[in-house]
């Protein structure tokens, strides 16, 4: 902790900690354990706003799986890769009810089988086989480096697919020599309602999102190819390029965006609890601190801590507090301010109506001082000069 914020540790008293995502938005972009994600998210105090990407159709009834199953108890494969839990139970579900659930299984004990990750490994075990082999990364291409170093030429691979094709696996498998079988358990496809979707978009794009979640491959390239066809891709990847974060699962979900040069905050293992401890180490980043007025004033997305207490604040509120923050300690015209406001207008009434609002909302009026004829200006203690420091701002004096 800065020299700065301990010299304002009395002022603070005992009030209670906030929670370390408080007055930060975070979107979530999940189909399946949205609710889940959303109340890890919401215990460390972060306003979700829950906008599917997509929705996964099981197939039980398609021909192309039920014709891959088939084409493996006629020909059993020698090696099997089972990449999700949900899409292998899915098969076996499948295959019992075209009537053939234990001859695959049969067929199955008879292979090698390799478990992208743990959920995969369980539901093969589960489904009463044995595993050789999953990688520690719960990566498909490390499963394709094992697959290519203990040599694949004349084997017949099934590969089941995790809600879109693996090209890459499979024509490097292919190159290799294998004979692969690729078992298409589940499709994704666009949300039966789009709208929450484009209002999130809407969101990324305004700026008013601090963080965006993905726990899937899919649902990242479908966010990108509906921005897409509403024309606002290149807006959209720009604001994913900061400064809000972008967190995803692990690798394999983040391809689609750092394809497009978006960097993305990942966890060591690929869970949704170690995707939220991993925002919240990062979000510390996306605020900004000051000493103002004898008080400690620090912004969070959509609210602002004063002395350590939450203060939530209005949109406008909040517009006015961010562009007198781009000038700590300088005057700001009401015209520029005029301008930060939502919707913009020519009366600077505005400004002065907004400006009430904010003090009270932060709860300290000498924290934005009013300089007449000029404009306004945060109340910077004398001394201070800010300079970003952990992703806070804090005295020079301090350092």
């Amino acid at each position: 902790m800065t020299a700065a914020r301990n010299t304002l540790r009395s002022v603070r008293g005992d009030a209670a900690p906030v929670a370390p995502l408080a007055g930060f938005t975070v979107g979530v972009t999940a189909a399946r354990r949205a609710d889940e994600l959303s109340a890890l998210l919401e215990r460390r105090g972060a306003m979700v706003t829950q906008a599917p990407a997509l929705r996964i159709v099981p197939l039980p009834d398609d021909t192309e799986l039920e014709s891959a199953t088939r084409s493996l108890l006629a020909t059993p494969p020698d090696l099997a890769v089972a990449t999700t839990g949900i899409g292998f139970r899915g098969w076996m579900e499948a295959a019992d009810g075209w009537g053939v659930g234990e001859e695959l299984l049969d067929t199955l004990r008879l292979a090698t089988v390799l478990c992208r990750g743990p959920k995969a490994r369980g539901a093969v075990r589960a489904a009463g086989l044995v595993d050789a082999w999953s990688p520690p990364s719960e990566s498909s291409a490390e499963v394709l480096e094992h697959l290519l170093q203990t040599g694949v030429e004349g084997k017949r691979i099934a590969v089941q697919l995790h809600g879109e094709p693996l090209p890459d696996v499979v024509e490097a498998l292919r190159c290799a020599g294998a004979d692969v079988v690729e078992i298409p358990v589940y499709r994704w496809v666009a949300p039966v309602d789009i709208a929450p979707l484009d209002r999130l978009t809407d969101a990324v794009v305004a700026g008013t999102v601090d963080a965006l979640t993905f726990t899937s491959a899919p649902a990242a390239a479908s966010l990108l190819a509906r921005a897409a066809e509403r024309g606002l891709e290149s807006r959209l990847v720009e604001a994913l390029r900061g400064p809000m974060l972008v967190v995803c699962v692990g690798p394999v979900t983040a391809a689609p965006l750092e394809a497009k040069d978006v960097t993305t905050v990942q966890p060591r293992r690929s869970r949704l609890g170690a995707m939220v401890r991993a925002l919240e180490a990062e979000a510390p980043r996306l605020a900004r601190g000051f000493p103002v007025a004898g008080h400690w004033l620090e912004l969070r997305g959509h609210a602002a801590l004063v002395d350590g207490e939450l203060r939530t604040v209005a949109p406008t509120g909040m517009a006015l507090l961010r562009a007198l923050a781009r000038r700590p300690g300088r005057v700001v015209s009401r015209a520029d301010l005029l301008r930060a406001l939502p919707g913009g207008g020519d009366d600077e009434h505005a400004v002065e109506t907004a400006m009430a609002r904010l003090r009270s909302a932060l709860g300290q009026a000498r924290l934005v001082q009013t300089v007449v004829k000029r404009g306004y200006r945060l109340a910077l203690d004398p001394g201070s000069a800010t300079v970003p420091v952990g992703g806070h701002c804090v005295s020079g004096s301090a350092r």
